[in-house]
């Protein structure tokens, strides 16, 4: 059992290491395209979610029947 803690100890440890390294290395910057395309992404589900709701609100006394 004692051999068993030792090696998960020691493969934890490197792992974490590895972990310690790569993190230092990216920066996380956000590129200028990514931003784009996460703007047009929400604009795009906004003018959706509109475009259903002035539908709803125009055809809601006739859509009542159904």
């Amino acid at each position: 059992m004692n051999k068993l803690a030792l090696r998960l100890s020691l493969a934890a440890k490197s792992h974490w290491e590895a972990i310690k390294e790569h993190s230092s290395q990216d920066r996380g910057d956000i590129s200028i395209t990514t931003i784009i395309i996460w703007v047009a992404a929400v604009a795009g589900a906004l003018a959706i979610a509109g475009t259903i709701g002035i539908v709803i609100t125009k055809y809601n006394g006739k859509l009542s029947g159904i």
